[in-house]
């Protein structure tokens, strides 16, 4: 069987099929950068759920994590490598070619 015969699934990226670490991909992926609160609320998770999600996406490159101050308050910023979005856009790429979209 060659690549081009190849069902579209594989092209899934496996991290990306937990809701939560898909969900924080994607709130990411129109910005450049978004502080941790930020995607915390959206995504509806909690600081500790978000944490660990982040530490997984962090680990595998998808997503760096940075830390600072605004003011006198501590801030962790988040976004998307290069590779992030790359296989973000794989993934979604994907999932349209299964669903016939």
């Amino acid at each position: 069987m060659t690549d081009a015969g190849r069902h579209p699934r594989h092209a899934l990226a496996p991290l990306l099929s937990s809701p939560v670490r898909l969900s924080v991909v994607a709130a990411l992926a129109p910005t450049d950068k978004a502080e941790f609160a930020f995607v915390r609320d959206l995504v509806e998770v909690t600081d500790s759920a978000l944490s660990k999600q982040v530490a997984s996406l962090e680990e595998a490159g998808l997503v760096s994590v940075t830390k600072g101050r605004m003011g006198r308050r501590p801030r962790t910023w988040l976004a998307l490598t290069s590779e992030g979005r790359a296989v973000y856009r794989r993934h979604l790429d994907a999932l349209r070619a299964i669903s016939g979209g």
